[in-house]
C-alpha cells in the first residue's frame, strides 16, 4: 500500500539567508506538535540541513545554502509534511510534586470565578504535554491547560521568579527552573530539578514527554 498522506497545509517564511520557519498551524494541538516534532526529526536527517528545531506547531530550519536553495528546501518540507508521522510512542511521564501556595494563587482563583482549592483540582486533573523546552535551559512549555484556567499573562512581569515556581499563562503551564524575570501567574512551587547541566539533553523534559501535578503539603 502507497503510505498514507495528509492534507496539512504549510506556511513556509524565509529567516534570513540560511534559514525558514515551516508553520502547521496556529493552535495549540497535541496533533499538530507531534507532526512538528516528526517533521523536524525527517529534516535532520537530511544533508543539507544543519539543525531542525520543533516548536509549538511549527519546525525552524537551518539549511546549507550552498546545497540547497530556499525553493528547493521549501519543496521538500511540503512534500516532508504530507506524509503522516509514524505511530507515536507516548512520552516518559513525569509525576510532579507540588506545594500550592504561589502568589498569585488567591487572585488567579478570584479573577476565574473560583476557590483555590477548585484552581488546584482543576489544575491537576489533566496529563499535559511537553510541547517544546525553551525560554531558559530546563522550561518547558506544558500544556493545554483546562479552559477554566486560561488567563492573561501578568500586566507587571516579576523581575525575579524563584526557582521551582509553578505558573500559569494562556493555555500553558511550566514550572520555573531557574531563578529569572516573569510574568506568569504563580500558583505553587515543586522541588524537582529540571534544569541538569550534567545531563544530555540536560533537561529533564523532552519535547513530547507528560506531566502530572499532584498536590503535597509540607
Amino acid at each position: 500500500m502507497p503510505p498514507q498522506r495528509s492534507t496539512v497545509k504549510v506556511r513556509i517564511h524565509p529567516l534570513g539567508d540560511a534559514a525558514v520557519l515551516a508553520e502547521l498551524g496556529t493552535r495549540l494541538d497535541t496533533a499538530l506538535n507531534t507532526r512538528a516534532i516528526a517533521l523536524a526529526a525527517a529534516l535532520k536527517r537530511r544533508r543539507d540541513v544543519r539543525q531542525a528545531v520543533a516548536g509549538h506547531a511549527s519546525v525552524t530550519v537551518q539549511f546549507d545554502p550552498d546545497q540547497v536553495t530556499h525553493e528547493a528546501l521549501a519543496a521538500a518540507i511540503r512534500r516532508l509534511a504530507t506524509k503522516r508521522p509514524p505511530m507515536e510512542e507516548p512520552g516518559r511521564l513525569h509525576r510532579i510534586p507540588v506545594v500550592y501556595d504561589g502568589p498569585d494563587l488567591e487572585a488567579a482563583a478570584a479573577e476565574l470565578g473560583l476557590s483555590p482549592q477548585q484552581l488546584i483540582e482543576h489544575h491537576g486533573r489533566p496529563i499535559y504535554r511537553a510541547f517544546l523546552i525553551g525560554f531558559v535551559p530546563g522550561w518547558a512549555y506544558l500544556g493545554p491547560l483546562p479552559d477554566e484556567l486560561v488567563l492573561p499573562r501578568r500586566p507587571v512581569p516579576r523581575t525575579q521568579v524563584a526557582a521551582g515556581s509553578v505558573a500559569i499563562a494562556g493555555h500553558q503551564t511550566g514550572i520555573y527552573p531557574l531563578v529569572s524575570p516573569g510574568g506568569w501567574h504563580l500558583i505553587g512551587r515543586s522541588s524537582v530539578r529540571l534544569f541538569l547541566p550534567d545531563s544530555d539533553p540536560p533537561s529533564l523534559f523532552r519535547a513530547g514527554d507528560r506531566v502530572k501535578f499532584f498536590p503535597i503539603h509540607e
